[in-house]
């Protein structure tokens, strides 16, 4: 409609112009409008309290061979690709010819990749005897012990408040609050 004209138009115009012109509904045409002017091929503009809409053949020309340059731009740039590749394709075939030292090489390599799983296999059964490893477990079992002789203190210390605040017997409170008899410090 915009192409056929070359005019701009109002909302109103095109409402009574594209049922009679072009068999699309009066109800429909808004949301046509929108989706024209979504995907760029109609241009809109407020002027005023007004809505105006346009669309001139040139822009969609112009549009279009922009596409196409970088389509294009694109394809070139794929095609030195895809020859680089190749290049180098046949730049890494040289040397690797299929011959019977090449097979033994290859059998060694995976032979020595096996035998070195296998040892590594053997290390990690051994690594908790690994001095290190050792050292790592002690550092941890005196951090937690540390934490759990704190807790032990933190519970020590809220009996006694609960006693001299509540009057609380200390048996009433370990059986409340689920606390064992011989809870005590670790050492």
């Amino acid at each position: 409609l915009c192409f056929a004209q070359k005019d701009v138009f109002q909302l109103k115009d095109i409402e009574k112009i594209a049922p009679k012109e072009k068999g699309i509904t009066s109800m429909s045409v808004k949301e046509i409008l929108q989706s024209l002017v979504d995907d760029g091929m109609v241009d809109t503009d407020r002027i005023g309290t007004s809505n105006y809409f346009w669309a001139f053949p040139s822009k969609a020309l112009h549009a279009r061979k922009r596409k196409l340059e970088e389509l294009e731009s694109q394809f070139a740039e794929s095609s030195q690709k895809k020859e680089a590749l190749q290049k180098s394709i046949e730049k890494s075939k040289i040397g690797r010819e299929d011959t019977a030292e090449r097979a033994a090489l290859i059998e060694e390599l995976a032979a020595l990749r096996q035998k070195k799983e296998k040892l590594k296999a053997e290390i990690d059964k051994y690594r908790e005897c690994d001095p290190e490893v050792v050292e790592e477990m002690r550092q941890t079992n005196k951090i937690a012990k540390e934490a759990a002789n704190r807790w032990t203190d933190n519970i020590f210390s809220i009996k006694s408040w609960a006693k001299r605040k509540f009057g609380f017997e200390e048996s009433r409170i370990d059986k409340s609050f689920g606390i064992p008899e011989d809870l005590d410090y670790i050492d």
